[in-house]
């Protein structure tokens, strides 16, 4: 669940199609096997939180809006934290199942995946899979870096960075490639269930691919990554037959809700910051925190300690149109970094979608899960309703570990690295004159 959580994050980059479809399909298979609700509901709710800080995630996107700041930059910054909230939600969920066998208990042998009738295991198929990827990726990354482009005499060589982008698309092709090719050429070399899993997983890793991986090698702007997801996401639908005119009205329609109820809070946060900065009230917010004792790292944990105490009444919205723009003049004069402020403030924010009472995964799965006791129709057995007070209970082992994430980035901001590539990337009038001088020649 945590990591269909971090993949429907990478995929969505909204909470609620994460939360609702994760507690739609897993919670009710978790409390079939006798899960307890508690940790059933506490890690869908914490991975479909995940979308607030995985790349392409639209949080990411207003912070860097009311900083000033790339969006590409505060997509590649939130990578090393995204990975260790993910990395800290898998290890909780591990403790828990190895501490609480009876809260988390293993799948019946009956429940589990048989063997396959053409005698494909699943050991097999994994084996398989991985060594032709491998395989495969490898002899890319030896061939890549001898694929360089020559104008004249001037000579681009891909980036180490770009090389490993492009060599993790290589390799998920090369899987869909196989599980195609075992399906029609019939050789059994995979079983029905990892081609299964090959069909469903790869789509996804293509528009994560087609949104982030455009946004990285420097062919798309963030913008142009997300119509090249939506298009892609279009096409997908219409190869599984599943897009039509009233599928594409109802995405149209709440896609123009969504946009506006963000612009009128956007037009509402401006004339409050004009008002604001007319009274001079951005003066009265820097002598506020100039009188903080710690310099900036006080200001920093003021800053930590507002946002978290914010999130359990507003909304991420309020926050940074508002917040924001009052607190990044003050950062910028301290010497901090606005980009790790950002990502800072992100993971803050996504501790508001977790905590009651205003914690909008907490209403999006509560909405969703059973309120009521019911017979599994499968099993038989009486499976007890999800209480509200065990989805508040279960999220807060997630939330320790996301304050945990903002301590290790105060304390270590070496974590929240972006590297500078303007020496190794071209800027636009330097590929015009490239051009020139080639024509010329």
């Amino acid at each position: 669940v945590v990591l269909v959580g971090a993949l429907l994050g990478a995929t969505t980059g909204v909470i609620a199609a994460s939360v609702i479809s994760m507690g739609l399909f897993s919670l009710p298979l978790m409390l079939r096997h006798g899960y307890d609700p508690r940790w059933a509901s506490g890690v869908i709710a914490a991975s479909g939180s995940l979308t607030q800080i995985v790349p392409p995630s639209l949080v990411l996107i207003v912070l860097a809006d009311q900083l000033g700041r790339s969006v590409g930059d505060m997509y590649a910054a939130a990578l090393v934290p995204a990975a260790l909230l993910i990395g800290g939600y898998l290890l909780v969920v591990a403790v828990a199942a190895w501490r609480l066998p009876r809260a988390l208990p293993a799948l019946p042998p009956e429940a589990r995946a048989p063997a396959e009738a053409n005698g494909a295991s699943g050991l097999r198929s994994l084996a398989v899979l991985v060594l032709v990827s491998a395989l495969g990726s490898a002899a890319f990354m030896q061939t890549y870096p001898g694929l360089v482009i020559r104008m004249g005499r001037t000579a681009i060589a891909p980036p180490t960075d770009e090389r490993v982008i492009v060599s993790l698309g290589v390799t998920v092709a090369l899987a869909f490639a196989l599980a195609m090719a075992d399906r029609v050429l019939r050789l059994h070399a995979l079983s029905a269930l990892a081609r299964r899993v090959a069909f469903v997983l790869v789509p996804p890793l293509i528009l994560i691919f087609l949104v982030l991986g455009t946004i990285y090698l420097g062919v798309a702007t963030p913008t142009e990554g997300g119509a090249l997801g939506a298009l892609g996401a279009l096409a997908m639908a219409v190869a599984r037959r599943r897009l039509s005119w009233a599928t594409l009205l109802e995405a149209a329609l709440t896609s123009t809700k969504l946009s506006c109820f963000v612009i009128f809070i956007l037009i509402g946060s401006t004339f409050f910051t004009h008002v604001f900065n007319s009274l001079e009230g951005t003066h009265w917010v820097a002598q506020l925190f100039a009188g903080l004792p710690g310099g900036a790292t006080g200001m920093l944990v003021f800053v930590t300690v507002l946002v978290f105490v914010l999130g359990f009444f507003l909304d991420f919205f309020e926050i940074a149109f508002i917040l924001v723009p009052l607190l990044a003049p003050v950062a910028d004069a301290l010497g901090i970094d606005l980009i790790w402020l950002g990502v800072l403030i992100g993971v803050n924010l996504q501790t508001s979608f977790l905590t009651p009472p205003f914690g909008y995964a907490l209403f999006f799965l509560r909405g969703v899960a059973p309120a009521e006791d019911r017979v599994d129709p499968r099993t038989g057995r009486v499976v007890r309703a999800v209480r509200t007070s065990d989805i508040y209970l279960g999220v807060l082992p997630f939330v320790a570990v996301q304050l945990l994430v903002l301590m290790l980035l105060i304390c270590f901001p070496r974590l929240v690295h972006v590297e500078d590539d303007s020496a190794r990337r071209l800027s636009p009038d330097a590929v015009i004159e490239i051009l020139r001088r080639a024509s010329e020649r």
